[in-house]
């Protein structure tokens, strides 16, 4: 079945709308407005008693049927009959018990106005024709200036909703060629309304995407590069170890030395990947870790590496626990402790006091340039270095709701995680 367009809706709303104004013009109005108009006719009766059978003009009414009484006799004018079907006049004077009101004979509604002056009775008696007439010309007037209004209001509407349905076509063409730079992008303001905002946020999703394909690229390419590195170097050793240029054992600590790059980099890689599940799985983390176990580990661990380095620890015991678990927190102190490795020269301090981390080395200021961009994957940081360390850190903390900065501070740089 085929799904009606938005301007066939609107149509068909249009007919709809013409539907309820007819049954409430046509029906629901008129039984409204039935007091006025008997109100009305009261008074055309009382006008017609005052002017004895006569409307203002002299013109004779021969719609209205007239009844005198007096203590002995009833006259009645020459329309009784047809006017009330040759009714009974006692059973007529029998149903007049007021000023004014209305009675039924043979299913026929009549209304009437009594005077009564000397004894005697004057009634004027008219049947429904009058009340007719006037639903039926209020009625005509109502619709014809419903009519009109609602001609114009549905013009106005077809328009309006074709310069709409337009507007969404081109939004929907601009969405199918987001990834099309030949399509012609250029946003046209004719409107600062909902769907001016929609175009907006199409264009900077656009824009957003067309920048994450490039700095996907690129970061494929550097993932290339720092991966072919090692490889190269290996290579080259095999090969030298086979001509009998560098020993065995030279050959096997080179090896051995890049491999371990090789795996820190593949586990770096594997780690970025699972953050997604970390991240979809955010708000049912419910792990505490003790982070002063962490550090304790990790320093352990990177004080063999270069053991010039002097490792102090300023703990309060009270204040060592975080949201998160050991795996995440060890990916977050491992990634920044081997970053310090690079650019310390003798000191790295950890201090761990009011719910905040702070990681300090001595090594030189960071660029303010490179500071702008050290959290992206694979940006050239310090001395052209590039890698995916630091953009582990600063994700595993947003996961786990807290924030990372960078101070360039006197003789050296500090970490600050809160």
């Amino acid at each position: 079945m085929k799904k009606p367009t938005l301007t066939e809706q609107l149509l068909l709303i249009c007919g709809f709308v013409v539907i309820i104004v007819v049954i409430s013009l046509g029906i629901i109005l008129p039984r409204f407005l039935l007091p006025v108009y008997e109100e009305n006719l009261y008074g055309f009766l009382d006008n017609s008693l005052e002017l004895y059978g006569t409307d203002e003009t002299g013109k004779v009414l021969t719609d209205v049927v007239y009844i005198y009484t007096d203590e002995n006799n009833i006259y009645v004018s020459g329309n009784y009959g047809n006017l009330l079907d040759d009714a009974k006049i006692e059973s007529i004077i029998e149903n007049i018990n007021d000023n004014h009101g209305k009675f039924v004979i043979k299913k026929k509604v009549y209304y009437y106005s009594m005077k009564e002056k000397s004894n005697i009775q004057r009634i004027a008696i008219t049947g429904s024709r009058y009340i007719n007439y006037m639903k039926a010309e209020i009625l005509k007037i109502i619709l014809i200036e419903v009519g009109i209004t609602f001609a114009i209001v549905s013009l106005v509407v077809i328009i309006w909703s074709n310069n709409l349905v337009n507007r969404i076509k081109k939004l929907k063409d601009k969405v199918d060629n987001l990834k099309n730079d030949e399509y012609n992008h250029k946003m046209v303001y004719s409107y600062d309304d909902e769907l001016h905002t929609l175009e907006v946020a199409i264009e900077d999703m656009r824009v957003y995407l067309k920048q994450q394909d490039e700095y996907k690229n690129q970061m494929y390419q550097n993932i290339s590069h720092d991966f072919k590195t090692p490889i190269t170097v290996m290579k080259s050793y095999i090969e030298a170890y086979e001509d009998g240029m560098e020993t065995k054992e030279k050959s096997l600590s080179v090896l051995k030395e890049q491999l371990n790059k090789l795996e820190n980099k593949v586990h770096s890689l594997l780690y970025l990947n699972k953050l997604n599940y970390f991240r979809e799985q955010k708000e049912n983390i419910k792990e505490n870790c003790d982070v002063s176990k962490v550090i304790f580990n990790s320093t352990s661990k990177f004080s063999l590496v270069r053991p010039e380095i002097n490792f102090s620890l300023d703990i309060d015991k009270k204040n060592t626990t975080f949201r998160g678990s050991e795996e995440m927190w060890e990916a977050i102190i491992d990634n920044i402790l081997n970053n310090f490795m690079r650019y310390a020269k003798e000191k790295i301090k950890i201090t761990i006091k009011n719910n905040k981390i702070i990681l300090y080395n001595d090594g030189p200021n960071i660029d303010k340039d490179v500071l702008n961009n050290i959290f992206t994957p694979y940006k050239k940081g310090v001395n052209g270095v590039f890698g995916l360390g630091l953009s582990i850190v600063q994700n595993t903390l947003k996961i786990l709701n807290y924030e990372i900065t960078i101070e360039n501070v006197k003789n050296g740089v500090k970490f600050i995680i809160s």
